[in-house]
Parts: C-alpha cells; sequence; structure tokens
C-alpha cells in the first residue's frame, strides 16, 4: 500500500509555487514594458536584450552553482526566503529607475534574488514528496511560469498603459516581501529520507556530476529547448503587436490568456507523462521530452511565417503548451541521477547551463540581429532572426534522444555493476 502524502506537504508545494510563480513575474515582467521602456529612453533591441536577460543571467548562473552547494548544507527554507526579499525589493525599486545603468543594476540583484529559488526549492520538494511523484510535483511547481509569466502580461501590459511603466515595478515587485516572511516559517524536512535506493555518494563527491554523459546531454538538450521557449516571452510584445494591430493591454490580455489555458494544464500532464515513460526506464523522460522538442519546430515555423490569426493562435497554445512541458522531466532527472547528497548542486549545474544558453547568450544575439535587420521600423522582419528558435528545437531532440540512449546504457551497465553513475 503506497504511503499516503501528508496534508503540510501540499501546503509546502502550494507555497513553494507561489513563490516560483512571484519569481517569473519578477523575472518577466520587463518584457511586456518593453515597448514603452525602448520609447521612453530610446533603446536599441540589444539593449532590451541586455536589460532583459544579460543582467539578470550574471549573477543568476554565476551563483546558481554556489547556491545549489549551499542548499545542500544549509536550511533550505531559510535561504529561498532570503532570496525572495532581495528580489522582490529590487523588481520594485526597478520603478524608481531613470537609466540604463540603473535598470541594468536593479536586474543584476533581481537575479541575485532568484539564485537561492531553484536548487533550494527542488530539493526540498524531493524531500517533501516520495520518488514516485516527483516529476509530478516538480511540474506541478513549475506551474509558477506560466501563471507568473501569465500575470506579467495581464497585470503589467494594463498597468504600464494605464499608469507607466513604473507603476508596473511598485505594484508586482515589492509584495514579494510578504510572502517572504510565511516561507520563513515554513518546516524544513529531513534530507534524503524520501529516497528508496541510498545512493553512496556524499556532498564531497561532486566531480561525478561532470563526469555524467547522460547529464551532459540533458543540460545541452535542454539549453537549447530554453532558448527557443523563452524567446516567446522575451520578444513577444514587440513581434506579435505591430503585426496584429493590437495595444500592449490586448496583447496582454491574449498572450496571458494562452499561456493560461495552454500553460499550466500541460505542464502538469508533462510530469504525470513523464512519470508514467520513467516506469519504462530510467531514460524514459528523455526519450518523452526529445519527442515534444521535435513537434514544436513544425509550430515555430508556423507561428514565424503566418498571418492567418486562427493558425496563429492554434500554434502559439500548442507552442506556449509544449514549451512548458519538460520542467518537471528535465528536473527529476537531475534529481535522481544526482542522488540527495549532491541534489541542489546538481540542480545548480543544471540552471546555470539553461540559463547562461537560454537567456545569456540566445537574447543578445536575437537582439543584436532584430537591430540589423531594422525591426524597430518593420517588425516583422523578426521572424527571421527567431527561425533560430525552431533550429534549437531540433538540436534539443537530438541531445536529448542521446541522453536517453546513455541513460538507457548507463542503467544496462549499472546492472552489471561496472558503473557507478
Amino acid at each position: 500500500m503506497q504511503e499516503k502524502i501528508p496534508a503540510y506537504s501540499w501546503y509546502a508545494l502550494g507555497l513553494l509555487t507561489l513563490v516560483y510563480l512571484l519569481n517569473f513575474l519578477d523575472r518577466s515582467l520587463i518584457y511586456i514594458l518593453f515597448p514603452l521602456i525602448k520609447k521612453d529612453m530610446a533603446l536599441s533591441n540589444l539593449q532590451l536584450a541586455l536589460l532583459g536577460t544579460t543582467s539578470f543571467v550574471i549573477f543568476y548562473t554565476l551563483l546558481g552553482i554556489p547556491f545549489g552547494r549551499m542548499a545542500d548544507r544549509v536550511v533550505r527554507k531559510n535561504l529561498i526566503a532570503i532570496g525572495l526579499a532581495v528580489w522582490s525589493l529590487f523588481s520594485g525599486l526597478t520603478g524608481f529607475a531613470d537609466s540604463f545603468w540603473t535598470i541594468f543594476f536593479c536586474r543584476v540583484m533581481v537575479g541575485v534574488g532568484e539564485a537561492t529559488l531553484g536548487p533550494a526549492a527542488l530539493s526540498l520538494l524531493s524531500d517533501y514528496f516520495p520518488l514516485r511523484l516527483r516529476a509530478s510535483v516538480q511540474a506541478i511547481y513549475s506551474i509558477g511560469i506560466p501563471l507568473g509569466s501569465s500575470m506579467a502580461l495581464f497585470l503589467g501590459g494594463r498597468i504600464g498603459q494605464e499608469l507607466g511603466w513604473q507603476w508596473a515595478f511598485y505594484l508586482l515587485g515589492f509584495p514579494g516581501l510578504i510572502v517572504a516572511v510565511v516561507v520563513f516559517f515554513l518546516k524544513e524536512v529531513p534530507r534524503g529520507h524520501t529516497e528508496t535506493i541510498k545512493s553512496h555518494y556524499s556532498s564531497k563527491d561532486w566531480s561525478v556530476l561532470l563526469k555524467s554523459v547522460p547529464l551532459l546531454y540533458h543540460h545541452v538538450g535542454y539549453a537549447l529547448f530554453a532558448l527557443a521557449s523563452y524567446s516567446i516571452g522575451i520578444w513577444g510584445a514587440l513581434f506579435f503587436p505591430p503585426i496584429l494591430g493590437m495595444d500592449l493591454k490586448t496583447f496582454g490580455y491574449v498572450a496571458g490568456t494562452l499561456s493560461l489555458i495552454s500553460g499550466v494544464p500541460v505542464t502538469i500532464l508533462g510530469g504525470y507523462v513523464a512519470d508514467y515513460f520513467r516506469r519504462r526506464g530510467k531514460h524514459g523522460r528523455m526519450l518523452f521530452t526529445a519527442s515534444i522538442a521535435f513537434c514544436c519546430v513544425p509550430l515555430w515555423l508556423i507561428l514565424l511565417n503566418t498571418t492567418n490569426l486562427f493558425l496563429l493562435l492554434v500554434a502559439g497554445v500548442l507552442l506556449s503548451g509544449l514549451s512548458l512541458i519538460w520542467l518537471g522531466p528535465a528536473a527529476a532527472d537531475v534529481h535522481e541521477i544526482a542522488g540527495p547528497q549532491l541534489r541542489g548542486l546538481g540542480v545548480g549545474i543544471y540552471f546555470f547551463t539553461v540559463n547562461i544558453i537560454g537567456y545569456g547568450i540566445g537574447p543578445p544575439v536575437v537582439g543584436k540581429l532584430n537591430d540589423w535587420l531594422g525591426t524597430t521600423q518593420n517588425p516583422s522582419q523578426m521572424k527571421y532572426s527567431l527561425l533560430i528558435c525552431p533550429i534549437a528545437c531540433v538540436l534539443s531532440s537530438l541531445f536529448l534522444w542521446l541522453g536517453s540512449n546513455s541513460l538507457r546504457e548507463d542503467s544496462m551497465k549499472l546492472e552489471k555493476g561496472s558503473i557507478d553513475l
């Protein structure tokens, strides 16, 4: 008989999902405000990319690994509470910024605060829930992404257009300070007590994470998937409204609705289906998401090339969902391969790779291409720079398929006693 999950575990999942919602709300709020900030400060597309992603990702990625290491050693809920307080404060302070560099600094500090969350929260959830529910639970946690992104679109677009972009940061950034107090009182659970197979690796054996071939394919594959996935939110407010003849508020409503309709249920479904595939073998999750990445390719091509509103909406709904379906499976695989003593560091390395490519490299490249193509005068030209997204999906599918095969081979060797990780 399967053990009943305590009610407090579900409370912890709900609270941490709210924190992740605030994480993506504060992270992505600036994207819907790009048109207003660009006009107010006369910025180029490259400068917008530097504000939206590069500034954020500098310390978000660099600190992800040490914070991941810290999550394996300290009280994780305190680390989360402190990080939430830092990023909420500086998200709100962004509204007082009056230049490129002051916004840049605030975004850097948002990245510093948000770097604490992923390793600590995912590690904590793996100790609140058993292995059989791991991908499902982490998929539920991951709905914070579409929920937070939708709130940024709904509220950021409306507040920005009616009150000014500064007020969007004031009203949506500072409330996170209250939630930080609630997180501080969350219970910490014993590390690794839900594991059914005890790993013999200790926290000192960190080098095994760098030697794992399946993890290498895993990180690169999901980093390329992230590059494509993040591009929808980063460039959507500049690309679609002029083509569709929408103002910023209307686009925010439409995009936010699409994100909710597709992103939330598909993200949860992705965790459930991935857990089903896991029962067929350790390689199952990556094989599933390799197929999803490949399915995104034709949807991207439709989205970038059609002017038919119906086709655009259908492709947008499907792509919004499929672009998030990998989140639960990806985190679950890292946790299972790394083991409880290396879980935080494993997530830190995973986040570092995903975000340095998805946020740090991809958006500035697209932004520079946009400036070169003259998209300020002709936004439709942006479809050429965004072709990097379907190309990234093809490569992502290939790497995840290779990772799945490698994990299958390692599992077979492990059964024979010839390999450890």
